[in-house]
């Protein structure tokens, strides 16, 4: 019994070793993988690299990680403009089956699925910033975006004219994704005082597409719905390279 009892002490004490150093291991992965993302990406900050599942040595010896998470804070997306970004607030990845070099320089996961925040704001930015010609004399522009409930974009245009003067006007408009773009598109047009209006010309001061592109490891947009901070944006990939 005396022998038993000690060999379950030694099990037991091996075991704790074995789940410390699979721990400080897992940490010390977790950062490496980080500065490599920062350094391809070009982040100003580093991002939170979070290795899941245990125990993470065996995970090593494969070759292969089951799966990690990167958060990326304030990214910058390409818009296909030259010299205009779009800013990113929560760029969220869940990568699967992880394949990576032994220093950690490179990484690729075989699926890759997140989430991504664009707020409301940032959106307008890349809206319709001077007045359009809608016909008869008036114009339109995009002043506003906000949530305009059950998965629409509020749009404000302000409509100057003959008959209004800086009248401000509230559109429900549905957002899809199409081609890594964002699209925006008024469900119904407005009605204003005096004024009859065509619908492909006021469309052309209300829809507008935002281009997001080169997201990290070349993951693309996938869906998008409106929310009450911006429009959250599904993202997804395969083959998505983390880091090399």
């Amino acid at each position: 019994m005396r022998a038993l009892r000690i060999l379950l002490i030694v099990v037991v004490i091996l075991g704790g070793l074995f789940v410390i150093a699979d721990r400080v291991a897992v940490h010390f992965a977790e950062n490496e993988a980080a500065d490599k993302v920062r350094s391809t990406e070009g982040l100003d900050a580093t991002p939170d690299v979070s290795i899941k599942g245990f125990p993470f040595l065996t995970q090593v010896a494969s070759g292969e990680l089951d799966d990690v998470v990167v958060d990326i804070k304030d990214y910058e997306a390409d818009t296909g403009t030259a010299g205009k970004t779009i800013r990113i607030d929560d760029l969220h990845a869940d990568m699967k089956d992880v394949t990576f070099s032994g220093d950690y320089s490179s990484a690729t996961a075989q699926t890759a699925t997140g989430t991504a925040l664009v707020s409301y704001d940032e959106l307008l930015k890349n809206a319709a910033t001077e007045p359009v010609d809608i016909g008869l004399g008036y114009t339109g522009k995009v002043v506003g975006l906000g949530d305009g409930g059950n998965g629409k974009i509020k749009v404000t245009l302000e409509v100057n004219g003959p008959a209004v003067d800086n009248q401000r006007v509230n559109v429900l408009s549905a957002v899809t994704v199409k081609n890594n773009t964002v699209q925006v598109h008024a469900d119904n047009l407005p009605k204003l005082p005096g004024i009859s209006l065509v619908e492909d010309r006021f469309r052309q001061a209300s829809d507008f597409g935002q281009a997001i592109d080169q997201l990290p490891g070349g993951i693309k947009l996938d869906s998008v719905k409106a929310a009450a901070d911006g429009v959250e944006i599904a993202v997804k990939g395969s083959n998505v390279k983390l880091a090399g």
